[in-house]
């Protein structure tokens, strides 16, 4: 790839994540903290979520828009204020995070697995990944939940998880919420894990 082309790229990325952060102070008005749903597919889990807790902010991602177009119907539909689905890639959308703005939740629901060795790097939770939503959490109080139907990324994430020190494992927290989604319900066996942050 030439260096002009990869110029434009990188100037692409940077005027998503200028955008996103635009349109993130804005929505964020008035509070200082948000729960986070990467790769929230169709809002089922998050739109029930935002319901049940009215007093929290919550974001869902999705790269695509037909997932997106969907969670939103369903923020219309129930008139819910504290809930919104934006399109965007993952890392792009933690870059453009307003530096007043905490995670307080992260949820992983049913990630593609990328179950072929080549494809590995393609998975969401990775060392970069864990160290970014770090940054941007609270010491003591966030905390991150991922659940896969896949035992090869359930071991993968927990050994990750495990190994960086900025997160630790709680093998005997609750889940805190149960929905639905349409993976859990065609899916007969998963696996959960919650950590904190340090």
């Amino acid at each position: 790839m030439s260096e002009s082309a990869r110029a434009m790229i990188e100037a692409s990325r940077v005027a998503r994540i200028a955008a996103l952060r635009e349109r993130l102070t804005e929505q964020l008005k008035g509070t200082n903290q948000i729960t986070l749903e990467i790769g929230c597919g169709h809002g089922h889990f998050l739109a029930a979520y935002a319901e049940a807790f009215p007093e929290k902010y919550c974001i869902g991602v999705d790269l695509l828009t037909k997932r997106i177009e969907r969670g939103n119907r369903k923020r219309d539909r129930g008139e819910f204020t504290n809930l919104d689905f934006i399109k965007a890639e993952a890392t792009e959308l933690l870059e453009a995070i307003p530096p007043h703005i905490h995670l307080a939740e992260i949820f992983f629901l049913f990630p593609d697995p990328w179950p072929k060795k080549r494809h590995h790097k393609n998975r969401l939770i990775q060392a970069a990944m864990l160290d970014r939503l770090a940054a941007l959490s609270l010491p003591g109080q966030t905390r991150l939940h991922f659940r896969t139907d896949d035992a090869d990324y359930f071991a993968w994430s927990m050994n990750l998880v495990s190994k960086n020190p900025a997160w630790k494992l709680l093998p005997e927290a609750p889940w805190p919420f149960e929905q639905e989604t349409f993976f859990s319900k065609i899916l007969p066996v998963y696996q959960s894990l919650i950590a904190q942050r340090q």
